[in-house]
């Protein structure tokens, strides 16, 4: 059986603004993160040499992205919605089959912290 978790968050920024900050997001929070010419960022992450590459549309708010560790491979489908002046920052983890149900949790547990150390940064900047 497959196994999913959709994590949000509030963020005190327009949606242009958010969907901006996220795509520029990866060296403010990793800072050996380069970015490439195919658009692949690379990185250490917390389980090993990393890539990350986003699959945006401004437009309709989608930053899917797929995410890819010396552990596992993620597609990650992740939208920025619009509620006003604030935005929502929606993601969805879908279980790689290639690790546990245990790792999976800790995993969640990674990026709801991520989520948040996100957040701030992206609150933080004028």
């Amino acid at each position: 059986m497959s196994r999913s978790r959709t994590i949000s968050v509030t963020v005190a920024k327009k949606t242009g603004d958010a969907f901006d900050a996220i795509l520029n997001i990866p060296p403010k929070m990793m800072p050996d993160a380069k970015i490439n010419d195919s658009g692949w960022w690379s990185f250490t992450g917390p389980h090993g040499k990393s890539k990350l590459k986003f699959n945006e549309n401004k437009s309709l708010g989608i930053l899917d992205h797929q995410y890819v560790d010396e552990e596992s491979s993620w597609d990650v489908p992740m939208r920025i919605v619009s509620n006003g002046d604030v935005s929502e920052v929606v993601i969805t983890l879908n279980k790689p089959d290639e690790i546990t149900d245990e790792q999976f949790d800790q995993r969640v547990t990674e990026i709801n912290e991520l989520f948040t150390s996100m957040k701030n940064i992206i609150e933080s900047e004028s």
